[in-house]
């Protein structure tokens, strides 16, 4: 999750709509080593997650983060139920991405479910990118300051930081942990949309990141 030895950029980097805009350009500055973290349901021990008033029928599937990786939301609640709905979406899609690079599979049920048009094609791409490096990540990211902005009853953008000072990359094969020691690059700024579908659920559909964001640093 931090600092990132693959020379790639973050998964979201389509320029759709952002946080306060509605339609618009965004800016793809994600940085060489960005990732695109995930996000939990709140069903796993391993992360603490907004709660959520979404109903079964909507069919969300069950993500539980490996031993070792935890997904931890500060304050990822307001005064207005929709707009934690939005939340709680945005922060399952995170952990959703994490359960699928930690899985080594680009096809989750959680990835495919919680992202949708571009956001799909590029976190599956993203996720590729991991498996083809022989790497995942082991420790906790922190994910913090969120804010929601609702455009109309059916579309929501979200920005957020992320603190991956305490998350490292891992050799698939070996296991080795490498931890490099934190930077401003170990924070990153996301802004995302979000779409609401016919059962209810908010899906990422595009969204950009910036690594090493002032906003985030800390």
């Amino acid at each position: 999750m931090k600092r990132r030895s693959l020379p790639v950029a973050a998964a979201l980097t389509a320029t759709a709509a952002l946080l306060l805009t509605a339609c618009g350009g965004g800016d793809d500055d994600s940085g060489e080593n960005g990732k695109i973290a995930g996000a939990d349901t709140g069903s796993s021990p391993s992360a603490t997650a907004p709660s959520s008033s979404a109903t079964a029928s909507a069919g969300r599937p069950d993500i539980t983060l490996p031993e070792g990786v935890e997904d931890v939301f500060e304050k990822w609640e307001t005064g207005d139920a929709t707009k934690n709905a939005v939340l709680s979406d945005a922060a399952r899609a995170q952990t959703a991405m994490n359960d699928a690079i930690t899985q080594g599979k680009p096809d989750t049920p959680g990835l495919t479910f919680y992202y949708e048009g571009k956001a799909l094609t590029t976190s599956v791409k993203w996720v590729q990118k991991w498996l083809d490096a022989g790497i995942t990540y082991t420790g906790t990211t922190r994910y913090f300051n969120p804010k929601v902005e609702l455009f109309d009853d059916k579309s929501a953008g979200v920005s957020f930081c992320a603190d991956e000072t305490k998350a490292y990359n891992k050799d698939r094969k070996t296991g080795k942990v490498d931890k490099t020691p934190a930077s401003d690059d170990s924070y990153v700024l996301y802004n995302t949309r979000l779409e609401k579908s016919e059962k209810g659920v908010w899906r990422t559909t595009d969204g950009t990141s910036v690594r090493g964001s002032k906003t985030c640093v800390q």
